[in-house]
C-alpha cells in the first residue's frame, strides 16, 4: 500500500480512537445511556477493539493485505471498510455484487446535496429552525418520502460542530435522500446508513439520528431512534394518554458501536397532537449560571403553548431560549422541528 494512504488511513483511526475513548471519559451516564439505546458501554469498547487491531496493522504495514494472496486489497475498498482483507477477485459474485452496490451509493452520496425545504405534507403543519454555533454545523433534519407513500420526518446532530461536522452531515444528507425513497422501513434506512459509515475511514465520529414514516390516512408515526434526545409528543387534552411522550432510542447512535442493531415502533397521533424534534442545542444552552434550559423546561413551555400555530411555537421556544441564554452565544448547533397533526 502507498505510504501516503496507509498514513492516512491511521491518522484516521487515531482520531477515530480518540473521539470514543473521550467520549467514554467525558460523557455523564445519563446521556451514555440515551446515545447508547438498547446497546451497552461494551459495545463501544468492542467497537474500540476493532479499531486498535486497525491501528496495530498499520503500525506493522499489515492493513490492508490480502489474506489470501497477499497483496495490497484494492485502495477504494479500503476506504469504504478498513477491515477489509480480501483482494476484489478473491470476493464471491454475491459479495462483488453487494460492494459494486455500495460503491455506486457512495458516489450518489457526493452527487445528491439537494437544498432541504419544508413540504406541504397532508395532515400534517410543520415549522422548523435551525442555526449553527459556528459559520457551519453538524445539525441536520429533512423531509423525505418512502417507497410506500409514507412522509419521512429526520433529525440528526453530528458529535462535534464546525467544518468537520457540517462535511460529516452533508454526507449524512445526501445518502438519506438515496436510501430512503427506495426503502419502506426507518429501522433498514437505520441499519444501511451504519453499515455504510461504519469501517468508512473517512468518517471518523458518530451521529445521533432519527427517523419517522409519518402515515397521513392513519395518523400513525413509524420511527427508529439512533441514540438522538427523544422527541416529543404533546397529546391534546382530549387524549386519555400521557400529556407528554418520549420517543425514545431504539437503537446506538450511527457510528458509536460496532454491532448495532435498530428496532422500530409506531405510535398513534390524533388531532392537535404536537410532536417537536429538537437537537441538544436546545436542552443544553445554559444561562449565566451554568444551569441548562433542558428536557423538562422544554416540555412544560410547549405543553403551554400547544394550541399555537406551529410557527408560532417555534418562536415561543426561540424567545424562551434567548432569554434563558441572556444573551450568551451559542455553544452548540441549535435545530427545533415542531409538527401539529391537522
Amino acid at each position: 500500500m502507498e505510504a501516503l494512504l496507509l498514513e492516512r488511513m491511521r491518522e484516521g483511526l487515531l482520531q477515530e480512537q480518540d473521539n470514543l475513548t473521550e467520549w467514554l471519559h467525558a460523557t455523564p451516564l445519563g446521556k451514555k445511556k440515551v446515545l447508547l439505546g438498547p446497546s451497552t458501554e461494551q459495545s463501544v469498547h468492542a467497537r474500540l477493539d476493532v479499531i486498535d487491531d486497525a491501528i496495530s496493522k498499520a503500525d506493522s504495514r499489515k492493513l490492508g493485505k490480502c489474506e489470501i494472496c497477499h497483496e495490497d486489497v484494492e485502495p477504494e475498498l479500503l476506504e469504504i471498510d478498513y477491515t477489509a482483507c480480501v483482494c476484489l477477485e478473491h470476493l464471491s459474485k454475491e459479495e462483488r455484487r453487494n460492494l459494486e452496490s455500495e460503491l455506486e451509493l457512495a458516489q450518489e452520496v457526493q452527487k445528491m446535496l439537494l437544498p432541504q425545504e419544508v413540504p406541504n405534507i397532508p395532515g400534517l403543519e410543520i415549522a422548523a429552525f435551525s442555526r449553527p454555533a459556528q459559520i457551519v454545523g453538524g445539525d441536520y433534519f429533512d423531509f423525505i418520502d418512502f417507497n410506500n407513500g409514507f412522509h419521512g420526518l429526520a433529525i440528526a446532530d453530528v458529535a462535534g460542530h464546525g467544518v468537520s461536522a457540517s462535511l460529516h452531515m452533508a454526507s449524512i444528507q445526501a445518502l438519506l435522500r438515496t436510501l430512503v425513497p427506495i426503502n419502506q422501513s426507518p429501522a433498514e434506512v437505520m441499519s444501511q446508513v451504519h453499515r455504510l459509515f461504519i469501517h468508512n475511514i473517512r468518517f471518523e465520529t458518530f451521529v445521533t439520528f432519527f427517523i419517522g414514516a409519518f402515515d397521513s390516512s392513519t395518523k400513525t408515526l413509524t420511527f427508529s431512534n439512533a441514540g438522538h434526545l427523544p422527541p416529543l409528543v404533546l397529546r391534546n387534552n382530549k387524549s386519555k394518554k400521557e400529556s407528554v411522550e418520549m420517543l425514545r432510542p431504539t437503537g446506538a447512535a450511527i457510528g458509536l458501536v460496532e454491532e448495532a442493531e435498530f428496532a422500530e415502533k409506531t405510535i398513534e397521533l390524533q388531532k392537535d397532537d404536537l410532536i417537536v424534534l429538537y437537537t441538544d442545542g436546545i436542552t443544553e444552552t445554559v444561562n449565566l449560571e451554568n444551569q441548562e434550559f433542558g428536557r423538562e423546561r422544554l416540555a412544560t413551555l410547549s405543553r403551554q403553548v400547544n394550541t399555537l400555530p406551529v410557527k408560532e411555537v417555534v418562536q415561543e421556544i426561540r424567545q424562551a431560549l434567548k432569554v434563558f441564554g441572556e444573551g450568551k452565544p451559542l455553544d452548540d448547533d441549535t435545530t427545533l422541528v415542531v409538527c401539529k397533526i391537522k
